[in-house]
């Protein structure tokens, strides 16, 4: 297949064409897919109607696949997670944040595809935290890098609760999940860059700052994926799928749709323990032999 890449903002969000999800991939389309997952942070496809062994098999090529502790599965495959929303069950992932970053070893991404869409609305919008770490105040970039911060899965415990876990079950999952320390600035392990790796939703205070600071600090690293600069926005449609980069982008559910129904499942790839490297230089942009079957088309 010749690969065709649409970039949709000048560093973030590109629209792939001329594959099809649902068949097997050859190496060459792999490392390709990987390539611009890389340089783009997320990518979107078009017109995948994939079955839940297909979405597993695609989501494969990029790694092991995570089983979500919390969140309901698919009967017949449960690396399948799936999200709905309707007038009973409103969306509330309208905050900018990192999957599961709860974990010692966070996701390194996720494929998303959408079942059913709202007519209008329900798009969600992704940040570049590349971008979001480089324009930061030299000053405040020394004041962060090399720190870490503290995660927590206060979302799914107090979910836990709603749904009358008991404290047994609940201190069995914090057995199981202890609050893990990340680095509030993370060198990606491809790229090398430095991104943002805090987020509203799970991340806590971070170590050995004084608490009033620590607050200010997080909120001003929040506030960095909500510049329109740093973003892409996707409008689905059923069938669309997103492919984004856990470890150098945050994503943001647009809340706007209710009571419509809105139905998607997730198929997360797992990734490694986050760190932060000084002296590790971004690496040049590839100039993989795959290259040569991706066109690059203007005027989008």
């Amino acid at each position: 297949m010749s690969i065709e890449l649409r970039p949709q903002s000048p560093t973030i969000g590109c629209e792939v064409g001329g594959i099809d999800l649902t068949q097997p991939l050859s190496s060459d389309n792999v490392d390709a897919l990987r390539q611009a997952l890389l340089d783009w942070k997320v990518l979107f496809f078009r017109d995948q109607e994939m079955n839940h062994e297909q979405h597993v098999a695609f989501a494969k090529n990029f790694g092991d696949l995570e089983i979500h502790p919390f969140a309901p599965k698919a009967d017949d495959a449960p690396e399948v997670l799936v999200i709905r929303h309707d007038d009973d069950h409103p969306g509330r992932e309208n905050m900018w944040h990192s999957d599961v970053t709860w974990r010692q070893e966070p996701s390194l991404g996720s494929v998303l595809r959408i079942i059913e869409a709202p007519e209008v609305g329900g798009d969600t919008l992704f940040a570049d935290m590349y971008a979001a770490y480089d324009n930061l105040p030299d000053e405040l970039k020394a004041e962060i890098d090399g720190k870490v911060a503290v995660h927590d899965f206060t979302i799914f415990r107090r979910r836990l609760e709603r749904d009358g876990a008991s404290n047994e079950e609940i201190a069995a999952f914090e057995e199981r999940f202890p609050n893990p320390s990340h680095p509030v600035v993370r060198t990606h392990p491809e790229t090398g860059r430095k991104a943002i790796y805090v987020n509203a939703v799970f991340t806590m205070h971070i170590v050995g700052m004084d608490p009033d600071r620590s607050n200010e600090v997080l909120d001003i690293l929040y506030r960095q994926a909500a510049f329109p600069e740093y973003q892409v926005r996707f409008s689905w449609k059923p069938n669309s799928v997103a492919f984004w980069d856990n470890r150098a982008c945050q994503h943001y559910a647009v809340s706007d749709y209710y009571p419509a129904i809105r139905t998607a499942e997730r198929v997360t790839i797992i990734g490694d323990t986050p760190f932060y490297d000084p002296d590790r230089q971004p690496a040049p942009p590839a100039s993989s032999p795959f290259r040569g079957a991706i066109r690059r088309l203007a005027g989008t």
